[in-house]
């Protein structure tokens, strides 16, 4: 269970992504049927810590909060400043403990000299992946993608993929309710999936008509449908070709997999909120029947319909 988190701050971090750790893990939303975690935030030598900025931020704790932590988070600082030898021990306990180890931007080089980057995949800020992958080759850097969970460590890349990854931990330990509640209070997207690029040519905000969040919306509301490229884009005035360029350029991913991917997240939600049964889940959400559901539910969360509900849905129906 996700209840323990640990924010380990370093000297020159960016506070920004610092901030982001804060945002998701340190703010009760009990109140709105969120989670509470008990958050701390920590320092090889407590006391004043200068920021990337310039500021300074006051850390009153020392590292020995992290000795039981269920979640060690590393923030973003000045990329190949020397690491306390100490900050590298708790994320190599943290890491062979089982806990989740979580890095925003350029913090990954903090897990990758611990050595727990070694044989996994992994992420940071696009301007710093050549840098890496450079100095540590044991590790498979990917710099298209938001985030990278690879056996409970997860990196992501520059800024506010840090929301993303963050709350892709919350919604592996606590299901989907629970992250969206979270997300809508920060008002984010409640989900981007990690595999979508980090840098859209034209985001989402910037859209010069309304087609993509017409036709987006028209999509939500009838996952239950058959919904082909040659539809949606007749829907929105394009030709097919025109359409899924344009839609990946807008929203850094496919059609198909923003759409599968929705559908996903709809049965999540149906697994933790209702008892209909999986057949009819798979109908609702557009899968068309349980052993197609079973199989995305497999590629992505790596866990079955029934394993999920039985893991999330007795909170809710049961």
């Amino acid at each position: 269970m996700l209840q323990k988190i640990v924010c380990v701050t370093l000297p020159g971090l960016a506070p920004f992504e610092f901030g982001v750790i804060c945002e998701v893990f340190g703010i009760d939303r009990s109140a709105h049927g969120g989670p509470a975690f008990d958050f701390h935030v920590v320092a090889a030598e407590p006391g004043p810590i200068r920021t990337k900025i310039g500021f300074d931020i006051v850390v009153h704790d020392d590292l020995s909060a992290a000795a039981d932590a269920d979640l060690i988070a590393i923030p973003a600082y000045e990329a190949g400043a020397a690491i306390d030898p100490r900050v590298l021990q708790v994320v190599r306990d943290a890491e062979a403990r089982g806990a989740w180890v979580l890095s925003v931007c350029s913090g990954a080089f903090v897990l990758a000299e611990a050595g727990i980057l070694d044989g996994r995949r992994s992420t940071t800020h696009w301007m710093y992946t050549d840098a890496l992958a450079r100095a540590y080759p044991d590790t498979t850097v990917d710099p298209d993608v938001l985030f990278v969970d690879d056996r409970h460590v997860v990196t992501g890349a520059g800024t506010a993929a840090g929301i993303d990854a963050a709350l892709h931990i919350v919604r592996k330990e606590l299901g989907v309710t629970a992250a969206n509640v979270m997300a809508r209070r920060m008002v984010v997207p409640p989900q981007r999936d990690g595999g979508q690029s980090q840098y859209i040519e034209a985001p989402v905000v910037d859209c010069q008509d309304e087609s993509f969040a017409a036709v987006t919306e028209w999509m939500l509301r009838h996952l239950d449908q058959d919904l082909p490229v040659d539809l949606l884009a007749r829907k929105s005035l394009m030709s097919s070709r025109t359409f899924a360029r344009r839609f990946r350029a807008e929203l850094g991913t496919t059609p198909t997999r923003w759409l599968n991917r929705q559908r996903l997240l709809r049965a999540q939600e149906l697994l933790e909120d209702s008892a209909r049964s999986l057949e009819e889940i798979a109908a609702d959400t557009g899968f068309g029947g349980a052993a197609v559901m079973r199989h995305h539910f497999l590629q992505v969360l790596q866990t079955t319909p029934t394993a999920y509900r039985r893991a999330f849905g007795p909170r809710k129906v049961g």
